[in-house]
């Protein structure tokens, strides 16, 4: 029975990089059932040929889109015409400029998809940033294009697990450049988008710690001032509006506290320190949330993982459970600006 355009919107999983593993956690994740509807901006060849050497013909058909909104069968794998179609002796496990410049298609193609309310949120497979670059694509990152075309001017990268809720205060820069880029305004945005995440995950009073940047928050200055010149400032602002954000706090010991109960996110100064922790507890179950769009994205908490592509061995888990999230973050009709 074909899926109407009265229906609820479907979700938009784009298949990333088809030199990598995201093919498969694609067709691993319909094979497995999916609990709501959804399409794949991707490339269709890929994904049969992925369904053959996966051994799920028998389950999966694929069925071509030529448009976000268009109708599809319940029963099949329903993939968006939009980029020209990958050679079917696509290298798997290298770094390819034609696979790079069709992630970003499909990735650009899901934006626009949301953005013109045909889709109720984007699940993500990993792109690869060499790739992109192979293809002259600048953007070092999903968030960074996401933030861009849908013209978003600020927006955070949180990454969450069962135990752990991370949002980034900076993301993909040079470790020399983080010290200059941790401004008032740069911290305390993210202090309200940390507050923000949580509120649309069902926490009515968020407790926020805010990690410092320098060895033991900076110990009353004497490892950098950052602490006392701008994210305690920033900290106090929030708390003047009402979150309860508390800091800063050192980065060797807040996230354990967070794990053990005492908050419900934290806010990490910079890339690593933020995502180190997450990852520990588990790259398969870490899922990446953009916060701030105008729609709900989600996405694996892991790369292109070149070295097993193409060998059938993916985990779709981290995929799995990003889809689950972005159901739980989107209401099922509403607009991007109601989300």
């Amino acid at each position: 029975m074909p899926v109407k355009p009265s229906d609820p919107k479907p979700l938009g999983i784009t298949m990333g990089d088809a030199s990598g593993i995201g093919p498969e956690l694609v067709v691993r994740l319909f094979a497995k059932g999916l609990s709501y509807p959804a399409i794949v901006f991707g490339d269709a060849g890929q994904l049969q040929r992925t369904i053959h050497h996966l051994g799920f013909e028998q389950q999966l058909s694929v069925q071509i889109l030529n448009h976000a909104g268009d109708s599809f069968a319940d029963n099949s794998t329903p993939v968006v015409a939009c980029h020209p179609d990958l050679p079917t002796d696509l290298s798997l496990g290298v770094a390819n400029a034609d696979a790079g410049a069709a992630a970003h298609a499909y990735l650009c193609a899901a934006i626009d998809a949301a953005m013109q309310h045909h889709i109720r949120g984007i699940v993500t497979a990993p792109l690869n940033k060499h790739a992109m670059q192979l293809a002259g694509i600048t953007q070092p990152g999903h968030t960074e294009i996401l933030a861009e075309r849908s013209q978003t001017p600020h927006v955070a990268m949180m990454l969450a697990n069962a135990e752990l809720r991370v949002i980034l205060c900076t993301i993909h820069v040079a470790l020399a450049q983080v010290p200059e880029l941790i401004t008032f305004e740069r911290v305390y945005r993210t202090i309200e988008f940390a507050h923000l995440a949580c509120r649309q995950a069902g926490i009515q009073q968020p407790r926020i710690a805010v990690a410092g940047l320098n060895p033991h928050a900076g110990e009353d200055g004497q490892f950098g001032q950052e602490e006392i010149t701008v994210i305690s400032p920033a900290i106090q602002a929030a708390q003047q509006q009402g979150i309860q954000a508390s800091g800063p706090w050192p980065g060797d010991t807040v996230f354990m506290q967070a794990r053990q109960g005492q908050y419900d996110i934290v806010v990490a100064q910079y890339h690593d320190q933020g995502l180190i922790p997450v990852k520990y507890l588990g790259i398969d179950e870490g899922v990446n949330v953009t916060i701030g769009l105008p729609f709900i994205r989600t996405s694996v908490d892991h790369g292109t993982a070149f070295d097993i592509a193409g060998k059938g061995c993916a985990d779709e888990s981290s995929l799995r459970q990003a889809f689950e999230l972005a159901l739980t973050l989107s209401p099922a009709n509403a607009s991007p600006a109601q989300n």
